[in-house]
């Protein structure tokens, strides 16, 4: 019987057995070899590749905080011919052609003003595309990627959007005209703040409160600057005369200061949302101590504040459809009727009137509140 165990070897005349079987060996040696190194090859032109596309990236948002949007699609565009699965590049790519196509309908608008109005009301608009947008298609490592890129991009773009912005509303502003528009002066300060310019915004804004005292609007912007400016004292004392002159008209989207936007979230997690989100902000705001400071109301701001407090009172007892946003408001007016006349040292029994209202109304912030003065 033959022995089967070396039949596969094929037996070349002149070579020992041994010496072909090291031949073979080597062959294969070889070509694991070859192929390791044409895949480093390939990995390091990847590489090469990927920072070339990373350079144009960082030079289209460098471009982009300048104004010049055509320009930095260009460096987008490039950055694809080299990586066309970069996932920075195609959401960048989305992100500004979005405000490009947008920006198109200006010349539809005659006036600066108008024009400046028209490109910041297309934020909200933007914030949808974004969600619709979000993370979708990528793996969980890519989209964490995405998000550290992303605030890369939002910053450049924000920049961009506001400058543009500003350029319609400085038009208008050039040369000393409308110095006294506190709209005007708003919408200027909001967008220097947007484009990073922290000190012309407070100018701009501190001159709007001076046309017009009591705009929630103005309070809340310039006290956002102040925060940002790190004037934290100030800005705290701004955001609460903010909240109870109007909660309704602050733009909350809009604030940038680390301070109010740890605030909301909080409140977020609270389980409030929508218009009720600013009611509340001021509400907790206070119990949580963000909030503070205290002062006495004029007269006038006496008698309002007591006014605003029985037409509450009547509202809520109503259970009308806008009970979810009188709740937190009449909260938050109890507490400034409160801190006035603790301030003015009251004794006729209101402040203990006004303790067992809050209790009627919630006993969870209740309790909260007059922890705050054990």
């Amino acid at each position: 019987m033959p022995n089967t165990r070396f039949s596969y070897i094929m037996i070349i005349p002149g070579r020992p057995a041994c010496k072909q079987g090291y031949l073979a060996k080597g062959a294969k040696f070889g070509t694991v070899r070859n192929e390791l190194c044409t895949k480093s090859r390939d990995f390091i032109q990847a590489m090469n590749d990927k920072a070339g596309a990373d350079e144009l990236i960082r030079k289209a948002y460098e471009t982009l905080k300048t104004g010049n949007a055509e320009a930095a699609l260009d460096f987008l565009k490039k950055a694809l011919e080299i990586d066309f699965e970069h996932q920075e590049v195609l959401h960048a790519l989305k992100c500004l052609n979005w405000w490009v196509e947008k920006l198109k309908r200006l010349d539809d608008f005659q006036d600066p003003y108008e024009r400046g109005e028209y490109i910041l009301s297309q934020w909200k608009s933007y914030y949808v595309f974004l969600d619709r947008v979000g993370e979708s298609g990528f793996s969980s490592g890519e989209a964490g990627l995405l998000r550290e890129a992303d605030d890369s991009c939002q910053y450049a773009l924000k920049r961009f959007v506001y400058c543009r912005a500003l350029d319609c509303f400085l038009t208008l502003l050039g040369d000393g005209a409308n110095q006294q528009d506190p709209a005007l002066l708003l919408q200027a300060g909001r967008c220097c703040k947007g484009a990073g310019n922290w000190g012309d915004a407070r100018k701009y804004l501190e001159l709007a409160g001076h046309f017009k005292r009591e705009d929630s609007a103005i309070l809340s912007e310039l006290a956002d600057v102040k925060a940002l400016l790190e004037e934290a004292r100030t800005a705290k004392v701004l955001f609460k005369e903010a909240f109870f002159l109007d909660a309704q008209e602050i733009n909350l989207e809009g604030l940038e200061s680390e301070m109010i936007l740890q605030l909301l979230e909080k409140v977020r997690e609270l389980g409030h949302s929508g218009p009720e989100l600013a009611e509340w902000v001021p509400v907790w705001g206070c119990i949580w101590g963000i909030f503070p400071f205290k002062r006495e109301l004029k007269p006038v701001e006496w008698g309002r504040l007591k006014q605003s407090i029985l037409a509450l009172e009547n509202e809520f007892r109503s259970k009308s459809g806008s009970a979810p946003l009188v709740k937190p408001r009449l909260l938050n007016r109890y507490f400034w009727l409160i801190d006035h006349c603790e301030h003015n040292g009251d004794t006729s029994g209101l402040i203990d009137e006004t303790m067992l209202k809050i209790k009627f109304i919630d006993p969870v912030v209740y309790e909260q509140y007059r922890s705050l003065g054990s």
